[in-house]
């Protein structure tokens, strides 16, 4: 698991089909000396496991379902991903619960400034914003950010500039498609609500101030 605070931005140095996967290379300056084969790491959102490692680089295999799911379809030599190593469990947790499991992909719409910070409306799939609330957590390129507004058909994020400065949202323009993981309550909670045995419904969330 991951906490999406972003350690390191990275450049893709390779990225080559392989059988139905891929295989990425990734130019970082993470302390290489302290990660291993078969080390999680968070690339631009997606939970990649290393499979091997060079000077300032480490390799990583991309399954089908990760191709079909996240932007790595179009990752090209050169582009910049944020990247960061899976939690330890002594650590402190300063984001939110990231497992790295892509929900899907989401388009930049638009943006535009907020004082110092860049507010962010990203446009996404409806099977992803049934489980964006207002206020709630979502993962967008690995980055943990808050919802500030629900639209029908997405939603907005504002960054403030310490973020924009250390992952790759500081060079975002409108267009720009992002990988999206929303948070894991938010599935739990949909999921007892589907079931009629469960005991909970939407009245009983607003009795107990939970919605």
């Amino acid at each position: 698991m991951f906490t999406g605070i972003v350690e390191e931005v990275g450049t893709v140095v390779s990225f080559a089909p392989e059988g139905t996967g891929a295989v990425l290379e990734v130019s970082t300056g993470l302390p290489l000396e302290e990660i291993r084969a078969g080390d999680s790491i968070s690339v631009s959102g997606a939970c990649l496991t290393v499979t091997g490692k060079g000077p300032g680089r480490f390799l990583a295999d991309v399954s089908p379902e990760t191709l079909n799911r996240t932007t790595f379809r179009s990752l090209a030599v050169g582009r910049r991903v944020n990247l960061e190593r899976a939690m330890v469990v002594s650590g402190r947790l300063d984001g939110h619960l990231v497992y790295g499991h892509v929900d899907g992909t989401g388009t930049v719409r638009e943006m535009r400034p907020a004082g110092d910070s860049r507010v962010f409306h990203i446009r996404t799939d409806s099977s992803i914003m049934k489980y964006v609330v207002f206020k709630g957590a979502v993962a967008v390129d690995g980055v943990s950010l808050t919802v500030s507004t629900v639209h029908p058909d997405g939603f907005e994020v504002t960054l403030i500039p310490f973020t924009l400065n250390r992952t790759t949202f500081g060079g975002a323009r409108p267009g720009d498609r992002v990988n999206v993981e929303t948070d894991i309550v938010g599935k739990y909670v949909l999921r007892f609500l589907e079931r009629k045995d469960s005991g909970i419904s939407k009245d009983f969330l607003k009795k107990h101030g939970f919605a």
